[in-house]
């Protein structure tokens, strides 16, 4: 057997064995983004903003499929199986390539969404509807206070309503066990605006999810060149014609 057949023949049951690991992988990454998404679902307006997980999980499960049919293709030295193999990898890779440039968009698309939806959202903050709960919940999370700051809470209808001259006390820093929320205390208080936590976290998930589909691309590249080298070892090894060498 030629050795390029072997090389690609190991490299593709390799890859195949690696595909079941990617889809794991991948559909890690999808469930990661989909969860933080809708921790903070409140604050984005644009639900398409999931669709980039999305593509990733459908991508892992055909991944597993994919990963059964190039063992059975490649034990099989199947040109059909090797075929629908190279067909359905073509797909998965432009799918991912597709999220890719998808999650690129988004990620930048982020940053004007949650500006342009969390001042709505804290000014229907009463310390008991259910945005309020959100509320307080994204400030404990991340400890911030406010949309950029915690002044920002002198502007809403909870603050002149109380008349307390206070801060919710999900503001409170963790350590201050004794905080109240009152502004005469600032230095109990977090500092830092919800708007650009909040941003700066679900702009690095996408970018991590990025980051993974772009390294599963270049496996799937590398899988579909294997292939195509066994199928063209495979082609030449057949019978030649007998008008040719001596017989010409």
């Amino acid at each position: 057997m030629d050795c390029g057949v072997i090389t690609s023949k190991t490299v593709l049951l390799l890859l195949s064995l690696a595909f079941w690991a990617a889809a794991a992988g991948l559909s890690y990454v999808g469930a990661y983004v989909i969860n933080t998404y809708k921790s903070y679902d409140n604050f984005l307006q644009d639900k398409y903003a999931l669709l980039p997980a999305v593509i990733i999980i459908c991508v892992a499960v055909v991944m597993f499929i994919i990963g059964l049919i190039g063992c059975c293709a490649t034990f099989r030295e199947s040109r059909v199986g090797l075929g629908l193999f190279l067909a359905i990898i073509l797909v998965i890779f432009i799918a991912e390539v597709s999220a890719f440039v998808l999650g690129f968009v988004y990620r930048e698309k982020v940053k004007t969404d949650v500006q342009g939806t969390m001042r709505s959202v804290f000014e229907k903050y009463d310390g008991k509807n259910s945005e309020s709960a959100v509320v307080d919940y994204l400030q404990e999370k991340l400890q911030c206070c406010g949309v950029k700051n915690y002044s920002d809470w002198t502007t809403t209808q909870w603050f002149n309503s109380t008349g307390n001259n206070s801060v919710p006390q999900s503001c409170c820093q963790q350590e201050a066990k004794n905080c109240t929320g009152h502004l005469d205390q600032p230095q109990e208080l977090n500092t830092r605006g919800c708007a650009q936590e909040l941003e700066s976290g679900l702009q690095s998930v996408i970018s991590y999810a990025m980051l993974v589909i772009l390294g599963f691309a270049i496996v799937k590249f590398f899988a579909m060149l294997s292939i195509c080298v066994l199928t063209c070892k495979k082609e030449e090894s057949g019978y030649q014609p007998l008008y040719s060498g001596v017989f010409a």
